[in-house]
């Protein structure tokens, strides 16, 4: 199913009063991630599809059958109300709320108020359900987070509808546990990462031909020893029609179609509140100031090859330049970075997490606790905040005082 050709989804119902017959426009279901919106929306939405399959007769339907017998008296007309027209999302939601009058994120609090704690925060471009807007405040819910926004810096309605069009994603949700994402289209193909179940990459290229796939094997420098393990060419060009390709931080990779749901999406809320030192925990106030450090540079632009927290960095540049400010010495590549740290099991805020591409290191982030990690992902994501097994980590390192 090409997903481009399915953003826009229209229900319509038609509910019988003791007055008369009269048109319910229906918000359209959306796969369910949230659930701002229960009870008798489902089951009219239900209703309106079996009149859409021709399992419930239409009553305008029965009307005109009815008219054609004289001894029935014609039923008035009934003038229907326009249907309303959605987006079919990552996210259910009745009034659709856009984070775009930002630059960076937006923070999510808990109460409507500057001083209310912070409960989560909404990146640019993030989508969210508007419940309700009071005193200049949005109470929302955006993935895991509900709390309150400023609604000054949200776009709403149809103007929301429209800009979701322009900045959402093709995107492949993993359906299976420790799913195994190949370098190459094929499951003979060496593993390039391990990936957890619910998280959501960028699709970048929906219907594969052997074109693309060279054109991978030549930008990812994919030696022949490589593409002989994966069965050679033949067996790659035969297997394209069960593959995507999506982009794992800033490198490409294949994902096998029957373990994942693809669907047009855009940035949703992450839950992150402020750390406190706990002595019981052996959480430093060190390692408490530069998680929290980190977390100021949420959405500023990915660069390869960049160290500016401000300006744009890639990975390693990111953590370099994070730890440069505490007076530590990294260098600038993700690998040498793992080098020169000590491993751990159980990760403190300010562990670097360490993920692999199946042959050498290529990715780190830094943990900010709660099973997170902030990171510079790929120019299209910039600066993000992740669950930490993302992509299952080879190394989490601490580095050495």
């Amino acid at each position: 199913m090409n997903i481009l050709n399915k953003r826009y989804v229209k229900y319509a119902a038609i509910g019988v009063l003791a007055a008369g017959i009269i048109s319910v426009p229906v918000r359209a279901a959306f796969l369910a991630t949230e659930k701002p919106m229960a009870g008798a929306t489902v089951v009219v939405e239900e209703y309106s599809q079996n009149v859409a399959n021709g399992a419930v007769s239409h009553p305008a339907v029965e009307v005109a059958a009815e008219a054609a017998d004289p001894s029935v008296p014609i039923a008035p007309a009934v003038t229907e109300e326009p249907e309303d027209e959605h987006v079919n999302l990552n996210l259910n939601y009745s009034r659709l709320g856009i984070a775009s009058k930002v630059d960076t994120y937006l923070n999510v609090r808990k109460r409507p108020s500057e001083s209310s704690k912070i409960v989560g925060k909404l990146t640019k471009n993030a989508g969210c359900h508007i419940y309700k807007v009071r005193k200049g405040w949005a109470k929302m819910v955006s993935g895991k987070v509900t709390g309150w926004v400023k609604a000054s810096y949200i776009v709403t309605d149809d103007k929301a509808e429209q800009l979701a069009t322009k900045v959402g994603r093709e995107c492949v949700e993993i359906k299976a546990d420790s799913l195994r994402v190949r370098a190459l289209p094929t499951t003979d193909a060496p593993i390039y990462s391990i990936v957890s179940e619910g998280e959501e990459f960028v699709i970048r290229k929906q219907h594969l031909t052997m074109n693309f796939v060279n054109k991978v094997i030549r930008k990812q420098k994919i030696s022949k020893d490589f593409i002989d393990r994966a069965g050679g060419m033949e067996a790659i060009q035969a297997n394209l029609d069960n593959w995507v390709c999506i982009r794992v931080d800033n490198e490409l990779a294949f994902v096998a179609k029957e373990f994942v749901t693809e669907q047009y999406s855009l940035k949703r809320a992450v839950k992150v509140g402020t750390l406190s030192a706990n002595s019981s925990d052996g959480v430093s106030s060190s390692q408490v100031s530069i998680a929290e450090y980190a977390k100021q540079f949420l959405g500023n632009r990915y660069v390869w090859g960049g160290a500016s927290l401000t300006n744009g960095a890639d990975c390693s540049g990111f953590t370099m330049s994070l730890y440069a400010k505490y007076g530590h010495s990294l260098p600038h590549n993700a690998a040498a970075q793992a080098s020169v740290t000590r491993s751990v099991s159980s990760p403190k805020p300010g562990d670097l997490f360490f993920y692999s591409n199946g042959s050498r290191i290529n990715h780190v982030a830094m943990y900010i606790g709660n099973g997170l990690v902030i990171h510079a992902s790929n120019p299209s994501d910039g600066i993000k905040i992740s669950n930490a097994y993302y992509r299952h980590p080879v190394k989490i390192g601490r580095v050495m005082n």
